[in-house]
C-alpha cells in the first residue's frame, strides 16, 4: 500500500486527488495539507510514502516547503505545477531541490482530471519506489589542468564482477529501433574529447551537482540528454547556466559543439552528433519515439560512437535501461564510460543496466562524477 499525502490550497483539487487515489487499491490517502507549512507538519506526523505538492500556495509555497522537507525529512515528492513560464521555471527549481517528478496542470489549472489521472497515478507509483536524497551541497568548480606527460591522468575503479563486455573483444550489438546506421568508419582519437551525459528520473538534481562542478575552461563540449517534455529543457538550461561557471544552453539544430559549453537536448527532439569538417555538430530531429521517449540517450550515444576514443560517456540516475545499447557501441569503438553508483541514484535503473553489462570503466558517487569527467578528459 502506497501512503500518500496531498498538499494543495484548492479544496476542489484536494477532493479530486483524494477521490482519485482512494479509487485505487494500492493507494491510501493519509491526509491533506492546505499550504506548505501544513505540508511540513503533516509529513512529519504521517510519514507518507509519497507527497503530491502544489507549487503556488499561501503562507508557504511549495518550493520553500520542499526545501525544508528535503533537508529535514526527505521523501519522494511529485510536484503539481502549471504550464506557464513561471510555473515551468518553478518546476525546474523543484526538481533541482529533489522532487522526483512533476505533473503539469493544463492551462494553469486541472479542470479535467480524466486527462491526467493516469499520469498522476503512474508517477506516484514510480516515486514510491525511488530513493529520496538531500540536495548535494554545491562545491567549487574543478580547476582544469592539462595532464603532465608521464603522469597517470585518471584512476580506474574496477567493478567487482563484470559480465558482457570483454576488453579487446567487440560485443554483440543489438539494434535499437530508430537509431542511426551501424558504426561507420571510426575516427581515430585526436585528443579532441567530447563528453556525453544521459539521465532521466532524478536527473535535474544530478545535473546540477555535476555541471556546477565543471570548470569554465573545460577543453571540450558536453552534450546532455535528459528525459523531459518540451517546454522544460530551456528553463533547465537557463537555471544551470545561472549557477555554473561553465556555459549551459539548450541545443540548437546544426550548431557546432564548442569547448567549455554544455548543450541540453530540447524536449521532444532526438539529438545526434555528426561530423562537420574538422568539428562536430548537433543534429535535431523528430523521428519516431523510441520506447515512448524523445529524446533518448541511446540515440545520442549511437550516433556519437563513430568518434571512438575521443568520447567520455556518462550514465546517471534514471528508470529503465536507455543508454545501455548505445554504450555498447561506444565501448566497441574505444570510448570511456562512467556510471553513477547505486547509493547516490534516485532510481538505479539506467546506470545499473550499463554496470550489469560490464560496460562501466568507473562507478562513481554523484558528487565525484565531475572530477571523473575532468580526469577522463585529461587522459
Amino acid at each position: 500500500m502506497i501512503r500518500v499525502l496531498i498538499a494543495d490550497d484548492s479544496a476542489f483539487m484536494r477532493k479530486v486527488l483524494s477521490d482519485l487515489f482512494k479509487s485505487q487499491s494500492d493507494f491510501e490517502v493519509v491526509g491533506t495539507a492546505v499550504n506548505g507549512q501544513d505540508a511540513i507538519e503533516k509529513v512529519k506526523k504521517f510519514q507518507p510514502d509519497v507527497l503530491t505538492l502544489d507549487v503556488i500556495m499561501p503562507v508557504m509555497d511549495g518550493l520553500n516547503a520542499l526545501a525544508v522537507i528535503m533537508e529535514q525529512c526527505p521523501l519522494p515528492v511529485v510536484m503539481v505545477s502549471s504550464t506557464t513560464q513561471k510555473g515551468t521555471n518553478e518546476t525546474i527549481r523543484a526538481l533541482a531541490l529533489g522532487a522526483v517528478d512533476f505533473v503539469s496542470k493544463a492551462g494553469g489549472a486541472i479542470s479535467k482530471i480524466d486527462t491526467i489521472k493516469d499520469e498522476i497515478l503512474a508517477k506516484c507509483r514510480l516515486a514510491a519506489k525511488t530513493h529520496a536524497r538531500k540536495n548535494f551541497a554545491a562545491s567549487k568548480p574543478i580547476v582544469y589542468k592539462p595532464a603532465v606527460v608521464g603522469e597517470p591522468a585518471t584512476r580506474r575503479i574496477e567493478v567487482k564482477r563484470r559480465t558482457g563486455f570483454v576488453p579487446g573483444q567487440k560485443p554483440t550489438i543489438n539494434r535499437v529501433p530508430s537509431l542511426t546506421a551501424p558504426v561507420r568508419k571510426i575516427i581515430p582519437g585526436t585528443g579532441k574529447k567530447l563528453v556525453l551525459i544521459g539521465t532521466s528520473t532524478g536527473g535535474p538534481q544530478a545535473l546540477q551537482t555535476v555541471i556546477t562542478r565543471l570548470p569554465r575552461n573545460l577543453p571540450c563540449g558536453v552534450v546532455v540528454v535528459q528525459h523531459m517534455p518540451a517546454g522544460f529543457t530551456k528553463s533547465l538550461a537557463e537555471r544551470l547556466n545561472s549557477i555554473s561557471e561553465i556555459a549551459v544552453k539548450e541545443a540548437e539544430h546544426d550548431e557546432i559543439i564548442k569547448p567549455g559549453q554544455v548543450y541540453i537536448a530540447p524536449g521532444d527532439y532526438h539529438l545526434r552528433i555528426a561530423p562537420a569538417g574538422g568539428e562536430r555538430k548537433i543534429v535535431l530531429s523528430q523521428e519516431a519515439r523510441v520506447g515512448n521517449l524523445r529524446p533518448t540517450v541511446n540515440y545520442m550515444f549511437d550516433s556519437a560512437s563513430q568518434f571512438g576514443r575521443d568520447l567520455v560517456s556518462v550514465i546517471m540516475t534514471g528508470m529503465g535501461s536507455d543508454g545501455c545499447e548505445g554504450m555498447k557501441k561506444i565501448k566497441a569503438t574505444g570510448g570511456y564510460s562512467i556510471a553513477q553508483d547505486e547509493n547516490s541514484c534516485v532510481v538505479y535503473g539506467m546506470p545499473k543496466a550499463v554496470v550489469d553489462a560490464g560496460l562501466a570503466d568507473e562507478i562513481r558517487p554523484l558528487d565525484k562524477i565531475a572530477e571523473a569527467i575532468v580526469d577522463a578528459v585529461r587522459r
